[in-house]
């Protein structure tokens, strides 16, 4: 089967980039998969020296809009950040650390293989992407309000709070 996707990493856009997990299963339920996947998205952001824009990990899926200070970092930025994650969440799972897989083995993939990336041009097409993403969980029942949800950027923009991410607007 042919992947017929463009990624577009030959200017410096603001990527909005969506990856599931492995089979759409629930796999960032619980909150230490969630602060993994964090701690590695700030150490991704510091190694590659990019601005997270806005975020929102939701219990199948998470959806980010970076930007890079120079071409050509998306696909070593994703890769790196979706196989650290992986191996992290995959151990605190082995470990016990949940009853998720109690009656199952733990898969070898947290995530499914691929990325989608959405170039974004213009601020008006960053604010609706951003709108867009920090209103997943209340479309998802998880919250009333979106900044409500503890796993997004939404509580930076609308109260000035800390996300446990460094949340940078791009001029």
């Amino acid at each position: 089967m042919s992947d017929n996707r463009r990624q577009y990493d030959n200017q410096l856009y603001c990527h909005f980039v969506t990856f599931s997990c492995h089979r759409r299963r629930s796999l960032l339920d619980e909150e230490h998969p969630k602060r993994i996947l964090l701690g590695q998205l700030n150490t991704q952001l510091q190694n590659r020296s990019a601005t997270c824009v806005g975020f929102v990990v939701m219990p199948d899926h998470v959806h980010a809009v970076i930007r890079f200070s120079e071409t050509g970092q998306l696909s070593r930025f994703i890769q790196h950040w979706k196989r650290l994650s992986s191996h992290a969440i995959r151990k605190w799972y082995r470990e016990g650390n949940s009853a998720y897989f109690q009656n199952s083995d733990v898969p070898d993939s947290i995530w499914t293989p691929k990325y989608y990336s959405f170039e974004i041009y213009s601020v008006a097409k960053l604010t609706e992407k951003l709108e867009y993403m920090h209103q997943n969980p209340v479309r998802a029942d998880l919250v009333q309000k979106c900044a409500d949800w503890k796993w997004s950027s939404a509580r930076w923009y609308l109260e000035k709070r800390t996300v446990g991410v460094p949340i940078g607007w791009v001029d």
